[in-house]
């Protein structure tokens, strides 16, 4: 039993990271927060004619094994040419009695040229409870970090180098989708990373066709690799992207050997309002 309740601890506090690239802890580490930022191809814009769908509403259930996990939600909105991504995970069932988790995400990037301005986590896992807030400084060319722990009250604050654009973990997804998606080509991001600047490749393999609650679709499946940080040496996760205009991510798999297993999030339903 103890055994089981440590690998379903370890499993909660990691199946919303799947579906940010295996980084959305990308705020929580003291890895080189002075490093310079390495020297990597700039960021892209978003496609002419690329349109970020808002309001939307993405319902995700979380497989592990055999079992439901729990549920993952994204919310996309325009404000005034900024897009704000909101993202919720929560536990549910046995998993939740074991080892509760609620956890909230928020980030946002210019609509124009994909460049992430914020990131923010508020993290309960069991009895931890974490916020903290992540804000790019195009102009400074710095990233600045404030994460405050709500249990044993300290704080932190850290410095690092940033490039001209960058995106973060959550708003990544959203990134890749307003890039051209074709199999055999890739798709170059640098990822906000542990206080560092991370190139991530997303290389589209294949055409798939995928079932989910929320219907069947054609899509291509797209596999985020890193040389460096947090993607790295953590398994292998694809995401399915539609094969048309939307780029709609359908369905994120993850295979950690970590936690002995594959984690599966399938579309459950689209909202737009």
């Amino acid at each position: 039993m103890g055994s089981s309740l440590h690998l379903t601890r370890r499993l909660t506090r990691r199946f919303f990271a799947v579906a940010a690239i295996l980084a959305l802890s990308v705020a929580g580490s003291t890895q080189q927060p002075q490093q310079a930022a390495p020297a990597a191809p700039a960021m892209a814009a978003p496609q002419s004619g690329y349109t970020f769908a808002s309001p939307q509403t993405l319902t995700f259930t979380v497989d592990w094994r055999v079992f439901t996990a729990g549920q993952a939600v994204f919310r996309l909105e325009n404000v005034n040419g900024q897009m704000k991504v909101t993202a919720t995970a929560d536990t549910l069932g046995a998993v939740n009695m074991l080892y509760p988790v609620s956890d909230k995400y928020q980030s946002s990037f210019d609509a124009r040229t994909g460049c992430s301005t914020s990131f923010s986590k508020q993290i309960q896992e069991g009895r931890r409870k974490v916020n903290t807030d992540l804000t790019f400084n195009y102009a400074a060319g710095k990233q600045m970090l404030s994460e405050r722990n709500l249990i044993k009250g300290n704080t932190k604050q850290q410095e690092a180098a940033i490039p001209a654009c960058v995106t973060d973990s959550l708003s990544a997804i959203f990134y890749a989708a307003s890039q051209p998606i074709a199999v055999g080509q890739n798709i170059t991001l640098l990822l906000a990373d542990s206080m560092r600047v991370v190139p991530v490749t997303m290389k589209a393999e294949a055409k798939e066709e995928i079932k989910t609650p929320a219907g069947t679709f054609q899509t291509i499946r797209v596999q985020p690799t890193a040389d460096a940080g947090i993607v790295k040496n953590r398994g292998n996760i694809w995401i399915w992207y539609t094969d048309d205009a939307r780029h709609l991510p359908v369905q994120i798999r993850a295979h950690l050997p970590l936690v002995f297993g594959t984690i599966t999030f399938h579309l459950q339903s689209v909202e737009s309002k």
